[in-house]
């Protein structure tokens, strides 16, 4: 089985990466037989800008540009999609929606042309969220982002796609609490990713 995590975060020192890794060596750990790449779209340099050109391919106007496609075979290789980020604004940050805006695009991800409806194309992928938050879970619960977690991320994407949602992580208080415990918990959802 081979895994391709994907990691938003400018600092590759920071907890963000160490999760990534961990889920990394936990994936090889259970199974040496297992692949992992990790797409670091900082370091890649990947462009998130939806342009004048991605829109033409929503269209079906013209096909996706070099970079969008090399995304798209990395995730047809795979068996599993991480996404690991930090939390910015009750959110994923920019640079992976950008790759989401622009990756997962019509005649790829899914077939919508107006007329016949719409076609998931994604049935074959499971994808796991690992977001990364500094606030606790009261705020988290206060403020309803679990719930808005879902309804963007996994049905706003993911459903939308037909992918399988494996997993959805959010690992609080990451600036008070020990980062042992959320590396931890990284490495033991590497250890079950294939489960």
């Amino acid at each position: 089985m081979h895994a391709l995590i994907v990691v938003d975060h400018h600092d590759a020192r920071s907890l963000t990466h160490a999760l990534a890794q961990r889920i990394a060596h936990g994936v090889t750990a259970a199974d040496p037989a297992h692949t992992v790449e990790i797409a670091d779209l900082h370091a890649e340099g990947f462009d998130p800008r939806f342009t004048r050109a991605d829109w033409a391919v929503h269209h079906r106007e013209s096909p996706p540009p070099a970079d969008v496609l090399a995304e798209q075979a990395r995730i047809d290789r795979a068996d599993a999609l991480v996404l690991v980020f930090p939390v910015f604004w009750w959110a994923m940050p920019g640079l992976l929606k950008g790759w989401i805006d622009r990756v997962f695009s019509n005649g790829w991800a899914f077939d919508f042309d107006g007329g016949a409806g719409l076609s998931k194309k994604l049935g074959r992928l499971r994808v796991h969220l690992v977001g990364l938050g500094g606030a606790d879970a009261g705020t988290y619960g206060r403020h309803g982002y679990g719930a808005a977690m879902k309804a963007q991320i996994e049905h706003g994407i993911f459903d939308y796609c037909g992918a399988t949602m494996g997993s959805s992580t959010l690992l609080l208080e990451s600036e008070l609490h020990d980062p042992a415990l959320h590396l931890q918990t990284a490495h033991t959802l590497g250890l079950g990713l294939f489960q």
